[in-house]
């Protein structure tokens, strides 16, 4: 199912390439950076010991399945298919704040340091391309409200367990700034805050269309500009379109010009939610997402509102946390889900 939608996103991407208006700029800026005390806390779960008893009790399963979410621009009036309006964006994480869910990078969720309260459900949010409507701040050294950054904050200042982390997939051109300094220092303070800020190429072709010489240029050149901005090396990538290059491997290992990337997970456009990390079939180089958008269109069934009611309905289906990182538990049934090489951390109820 995973290369079905797959391809029907490359396609419906690539034809909104063609409508897309040129990108909006922003203004250099040299603000100072905001006291973490001023915003809410990235807080991570209170340590607990994972036992049958527990796991039971909340019914806790982890090897279910896990929405990756896939934003791009945020208008106050969408333009293209894949906009979403601040409204919207804040309306959906209030939903996945209210439905127990807890933000945790892609990065995070790779490496499976998914480390949530018990009972509760990971999410990871993703922003692609690096548009000035994910980061930017205000006159008082502040992530404006009407950005991506900003309106995270504003849910998590509501729901204290929503943790305030979100990963930016972005170009050479990062949040629309063209001052080299303003870009470091808008990366240094995502990363300071807890955010990831990873590699979706320099110039965002499609990969499938260039040869793999080409393929390692683009990649290899979008990680040199991310370490001197303060990235010391992404352990995620983001297919533009959802696109995969001839030669699948480059996509994670490869070098160019001295240059030399590996990432731990490679993340697709479309369109279902993603297999546990700590299940035999997770496929790490082939992750999918989710578009952000409601049920109409080709979303009727591939975008967040049909998967996020479906999951709804299917709650079995779901990921959902012991609390103990420590341990991957299950119910009985599913116990041989688990990849062999947690087989002595595992709790099975």
């Amino acid at each position: 199912m995973t290369a079905i939608a797959n391809v029907v996103v490359v396609v419906v991407g690539l034809a909104v390439l063609v409508l897309l208006p040129p990108l909006e700029r922003a203004e250099p800026e040299r603000a100072a950076l905001p006291p973490k005390a001023a915003l809410p806390p990235t807080r991570t779960a209170e340590p607990v010991q994972a036992t049958a008893e527990s796991a039971k009790k909340v019914r806790a399963n982890e090897v279910g399945l896990v929405p990756v979410i896939m934003y791009h621009r945020l208008l106050r009036r969408r333009v293209a298919s894949i906009d979403r309006t601040p409204a919207e964006l804040r309306g959906e994480l209030e939903r996945l704040a209210k439905d127990n869910y807890v933000p945790v990078t892609a990065a995070e969720f790779v490496s499976r340091k998914i480390d949530i309260p018990a009972g509760s459900h990971p999410v990871v949010l993703t922003f692609d391309d690096g548009s000035p409507s994910h980061f930017a701040v205000d006159a008082n050294g502040m992530p404006r409200n009407d950005t991506a950054v900003g309106i995270i904050y504003e849910v998590a200042a509501r729901h204290p367990d929503f943790r305030p982390v979100a990963t930016f997939y972005v170009n050479r051109e990062p949040f629309g700034v063209r001052n080299k300094a303003s870009e470091a220092q808008a990366v240094t303070w995502l990363l300071g805050h807890g955010f990831e800020v990873a590699n979706h190429t320099y110039s965002h072709p499609d990969l499938h269309r260039l040869s793999t010489a080409k393929v390692r240029e683009q990649i290899a050149r979008q990680e040199r500009l991310l370490r001197t901005l303060g990235v010391i090396s992404s352990t995620t990538f983001a297919l533009p379109y959802g696109s995969q290059p001839k030669k699948a491997g480059t996509a994670h290992d490869g070098s160019w010009d001295g240059t030399k990337y590996h990432f731990d997970g490679v993340f697709l456009a479309g369109a279902e939610p993603a297999v546990s990390p700590n299940a035999k079939s997770f496929q790490r180089y082939a992750i999918p997402r989710i578009q952000s958008n409601g049920k109409h269109g080709e979303c009727s069934r591939w975008c967040t509102t049909y998967w996020l009611d479906w999951l709804d309905k299917h709650p079995q289906e779901r990921y959902t946390s012991d609390g103990d990182p420590s341990h991957v538990s299950v119910p009985r049934k599913l116990k041989g889900q688990v990849r062999s090489s947690d087989a002595k951390a595992v709790i099975a109820y």
